[in-house]
């Protein structure tokens, strides 16, 4: 009970800043040239300035910008994220079609990410300064060192159009009509390539941060009384280390959630898939402000909703935070 409700105060404690976050947002989009209007218009082929100013005024558009700030955050408060004029329907409809791409591809590369990295890590820590360390390590530096755009069209070139073995992009086989099972498995496939891309960065710094973890821990009192009691150096590692080695990976997901949500901008568009990260570029260059602000929205959520899990789990590896 104590544990929750450490994590409540923290998740509430998170939402004046997320307010924050959105007022800057909307007036640093107002410097830049340029409003909806002039991108619907320009989509349109051209306009005369009477039905330009007619849709300023239908969108509200033509009042001041503290006035359209107050509107905004008053509509947000009752959980409206607005209209989008691109897209001709409510923003909340536009993100939830692209909403489960991006949450199946950040899932699954942390997952692989702190999976990979904490085994990689405990090796290399159990061999240090052997070739299993050595060669752990450079592969963590390569991989943390390389552009993850550059990652995904190596992958597409090599395993996609040299090879034939996985597609070279989108969500889902287009047109094939799969359900249930076999349609699982037809995303699954062709997330693989995004998932990997997106993965490796984050993969090099778990690693580096697990083997450095794993390190100090294998050098404590604790451990070294383990030993002296005759346990196997495989169940000191599983009883004794790698709980207290966890905790600064679990730490470090909270820290980068936000950055895999804005690493999957860059994916999504090299993967041609229909995300959050997509979505957003497209926003920008539409001018289509209150999907973008319903992006940063739903995307600072998730952040939250990761630091409230990762809390949780903190507390149950340390129970000390809570005392």
């Amino acid at each position: 009970m104590r544990v929750l409700l450490l994590a409540l105060r923290r998740l509430a404690a998170s939402l004046p800043t997320l307010f924050v976050v959105l007022a800057g947002l909307f007036l640093l989009l107002q410097l830049a040239p340029g409003d909806t209007v002039d991108a619907l218009v320009a989509q349109m082929g051209g306009g005369d300035p009477v039905m330009m100013e007619e849709l300023r005024r239908y969108y509200g558009l033509d009042v001041s910008v503290a006035v359209q700030l107050g509107r905004y955050i008053w509509r947000l408060l009752q959980l409206d994220l607005g209209f989008s004029a691109i897209y001709g329907k409510p923003v909340s409809a536009v993100i939830l079609e692209r909403l489960p791409a991006t949450l199946l591809l950040m899932m699954s590369a942390l997952s692989f990410a702190f999976a990979g990295g904490m085994a990689l890590g405990v090796l290399a820590a159990r061999k240090v300064n052997r070739w299993p360390d050595t060669l752990i390590s450079t592969l963590g530096l390569i991989f943390y060192a390389t552009p993850s755009f550059w990652f995904g069209l190596m992958g597409i070139v090599i395993f996609a159009v040299n090879l034939g073995w996985l597609p070279a992009g989108s969500f889902e086989e287009i047109g094939a009509g799969y359900t249930g099972f076999r349609r699982a498995l037809d995303i699954a496939w062709h997330l693989f390539l995004p998932t990997l891309t997106l993965a490796l960065i984050f993969l090099a710094t778990y690693l580096r941060i697990m083997r450095a973890s794993m390190l100090e821990v294998l050098n404590l009192e604790f451990v070294r009384t383990a030993r002296a009691k005759g346990l196997s150096p495989g169940r000191v590692v599983r009883r004794h280390v790698l709980r207290n080695a966890l905790l600064p990976m679990v730490t470090l997901i909270g820290l980068q959630a936000g950055t895999m949500l804005g690493g999957s901008i860059v994916v999504e568009s090299v993967f041609a898939l229909p995300g959050l990260g997509r979505l957003a570029y497209e926003s920008v260059v539409q001018r289509d402000l209150n999907t973008l602000l319903g992006i940063v929205f739903v995307s600072a959520l998730l952040v939250i909703a990761v630091n409230f899990i990762v809390d949780l789990l903190y507390a149950r590896l340390d129970p000390r935070i809570v005392t």
